[in-house]
């Protein structure tokens, strides 16, 4: 094999691993607020370099997300604040599951205990 050969391979290993642990961070974030989708989008692009499936899957995803973007701002308010307080619970119970308001309790001794999340004690 030369070497010019494994170095592709190489580079192509790489941008599978990164493609791949972009995309699982960015899948994980999606429920926040914030850049969750971007970052699955460009864990795919990074993946759609050396896989023509992975186009085909960013470009539906895509596609998708722009579907749902355009069909929330056609919903009444209360439609588009459910929404965002579903977003909003998610947010809340992740923090105290992850034992966010745990530390917070511990750091400012406010001694209630069920700001600490299940998993920590």
């Amino acid at each position: 094999m030369s070497t010019q050969r494994r170095k592709s391979q190489a580079a192509k290993s790489l941008r599978t691993l990164l493609g791949g642990l972009v995309m699982l961070v960015g899948v994980v974030t999606i429920p926040y607020p914030g850049p969750g989708w971007l970052i699955v989008f460009t864990g795919l692009a990074i993946l759609a370099r050396d896989y023509p499936a992975a186009q085909k899957v960013l470009d539906y995803a895509h596609m998708k997300y722009d579907a749902w973007q355009a069909w929330l701002r056609r919903q009444l308010w209360p439609v588009q604040a459910i929404v965002w307080l579903l977003t909003a619970i998610i947010v809340v119970v992740t923090i105290w599951l992850l034992n966010g308001y745990g530390i917070m309790n511990t750091i400012f001794n406010l001694n209630i205990d069920w700001l600490v999340s299940p998993f920590a004690q």
